[in-house]
């Protein structure tokens, strides 16, 4: 088993689905990576017949020139941490967890806002 950035990487897969177990990589970088190391890595190639030197190698580009995983999530959480510390309105939907992007919540976002929870009246004693 491959450990890339961190992350133990699924043996039966072919490499370029497996790079994208790693947070921070989808399918556009997962095949820019495997272009930078094009006669050394098939894209085809499963992950448990990578060779040590073959899985550093992927190591090492990943290190130098993307941020993923640890560095991605903490530059996320500080960019939304900005946005809460300056009060902006983006800040401010998501200190209290509702969707920051425009859409509706009327009806949907349930996703943010949890499980529906029914006010009912009461009825005042006669």
């Amino acid at each position: 088993m491959a450990r890339i950035a961190g992350i133990d990487l699924p043996k039966n897969k072919r490499i370029d689905i497996a790079l994208q177990y790693v947070y921070g990589i989808g399918p556009k970088i997962a095949k820019e990576i495997l272009g930078k190391v094009e006669g050394q890595i098939e894209a085809s190639t499963r992950v448990k017949d990578l060779t040590e030197q073959q899985a550093g190698l992927l190591n090492t580009i990943l290190q130098k020139e993307y941020k993923v995983e640890g560095e991605l999530r903490r530059e996320v959480a500080q960019n939304i941490h900005r946005l809460i510390e300056t009060g902006s309105y983006r800040g401010n939907r998501h200190r209290r967890n509702l969707p920051a992007r425009g859409q509706r919540t009327k009806t949907n976002s349930r996703t943010r806002r949890g499980r529906r929870k029914t006010v009912g009246a009461k009825v005042k004693a006669a």
